[in-house]
């Protein structure tokens, strides 16, 4: 569980009352406790009902029609949410891409975008992609191995249809409600947040990554401050393809190397669902992704931003890339639980201060011997709206943190004969109002190989 209070001066002879503002705080933030209470299985069904409609949302499918195909379909998104709040900036992100790989045809592509400003610039992603793909038979992958026998990738061959019907409802209709969710729950929760959040459908995902590889790109190259991503693909259905059911878990995966910020964010994900929705397990999964696979997240960590997917429990295969993924595979109570460890941990790193810095300008770890030259020294840089820091420590061989301590408003911290050989230590930002931020970890370097001189 997550500590969330913080000890203010001394305690004295005071009335009641006073010690009572001085109790520590509850685990649980009733702000949060509201928006994850808020998430509707209703209307997701709802939502995905409505998104199934249009028979496929492949990337090349029709544009023009009304009511079939992605033109259809990504409208539809962009107008739902504006309707789900008034507060919510909706807009298309336009790229015009040129054919290559699965894209044999210049495409109008369009991800569809609904950002709730904050206090800050730094930005959360909340995602999943809506375009749906069916290339025939029932496999486990959209890579060309499936179809390497009979001539390659499927979507390339010239007989392709995409108009075919591709109704995607799991994959990855269940990820688009979901963020299309979240966008209505945290856009009328009344509460303001310090970070700005961003609602985000991707275009061209079967097609490998391209609406959110466009869009990562140019926000590389705008410096924008992309504090997480949490993607979504896959996360309605309950029962696997082996007949197993789990509807009590869902899996969290994070590119490492082990303190990597992408593996910082799932450690901390797992710790506000423990707090918000305890029914529900989130299983760390250290891979960028399952074997051989991928999705959106991965467009951003090749950038340099932290990203996650969650991925549901148990996966069916058979209901995937084809016509029988269908809305009868989804089950929207566990699609709601999904939602609620997705609406947790956003809420909470977008109340808490941003993750203290740990590097100087050149990039080297501010951690030390010193004093004794046997001693851990860590120093980090402030954090806007910090009133307090805690720092961690583990053992090396060790995934998750073991040993913490709240200290003061302070940018350095000893830890007397802990040797920094033995031990990884990281360090967080708490706010005024108990809320954490995640951890930023003093990453060991690699050491670089020297070139030897020797004779041909």
């Amino acid at each position: 569980m997550m500590a969330r209070w913080l000890m203010v001066g001394l305690l004295v002879a005071m009335p009641c009352v006073s010690n009572a503002q001085n109790a520590p705080r509850p685990d649980a933030d009733p702000r949060i406790e509201q928006i994850v209470a808020s998430i509707s299985e209703a209307r997701l069904k709802e939502l995905l009902t409505k998104l199934v409609s249009f028979g496929t949302r492949n990337t090349l499918s029709d544009q023009t029609s009304p009511t079939m195909g992605i033109g259809a379909a990504r409208n539809w998104i962009l107008e739902e949410m504006r309707r789900s709040s008034e507060k919510l900036r909706v807009n298309f992100d336009t790229h015009t891409i040129l054919p290559q790989g699965r894209i044999t045809r210049e495409v109008d592509l369009r991800n569809v975008m609904a950002i709730l400003p904050g206090r800050s610039p730094r930005r959360i992603y909340i995602s999943g992609h809506y375009d749906s793909v069916n290339f025939g038979g029932q496999n486990v992958s959209n890579s060309s191995a499936p179809g390497a026998a009979s001539g390659g990738d499927r979507q390339t061959r010239p007989e392709f249809n995409p108009n075919v019907e591709a109704n995607g409802a799991n994959d990855d209709g269940s990820g688009t409600v979901l963020t299309m969710e979240l966008a209505r729950a945290f856009a009328e929760s009344g509460i303001q947040f310090d970070a700005t959040l961003v609602f985000i459908t991707w275009a061209g995902e079967e097609q490998g990554l391209v609406g959110s590889n466009v869009h990562a790109e140019d926000l590389k190259k705008a410096n924008v401050p992309i504090e997480a991503v949490f993607n979504n693909d896959i996360v309605g259905n309950s029962i696997g393809g082996n007949g197993i059911r789990d509807a009590e878990s869902i899996k969290v995966y994070a590119v490492g190397p082990e303190d990597s910020p992408a593996r910082s964010l799932a450690r901390f994900i797992r710790k506000t669902a423990a707090v918000y929705v305890p029914s529900h397990r989130v299983r760390l999964m250290a891979r960028e992704d399952r074997f051989g696979r991928g999705s959106d997240q991965s467009s951003f960590s090749q950038n340099g931003f932290p990203a996650i997917v969650f991925r549901e429990a148990n996966e069916n295969f058979e209901r995937q890339h084809g016509a029988n993924d269908r809305i009868d595979g989804v089950d929207f109570g566990y699609l709601a639980q999904n939602a609620r460890v997705n609406a947790a941990g956003v809420a909470s790193l977008a109340l808490a201060p941003p993750a203290p810095k740990v590097t100087n300008d050149r990039g080297a770890n501010m951690l030390s011997r010193d004093p004794s030259g046997y001693d851990a020294t860590m120093r980090w840089n402030a954090s806007p709206g910090a009133v307090a820091y805690r720092v961690y420590w583990r053992d090396t061989w060790t995934n998750d943190w073991e040993h913490s301590q709240t200290i003061g408003n302070v940018t350095q911290f000893t830890l007397k004969n802990v040797n920094i050989d033995d031990f990884v230590f990281g360090v967080s930002a708490i706010g005024s109002d108990g809320q954490e931020s995640m951890v930023s970890a003093y990453v060991s370097p690699v050491r670089q190989g020297t070139t030897i001189k020797r004779q041909q």
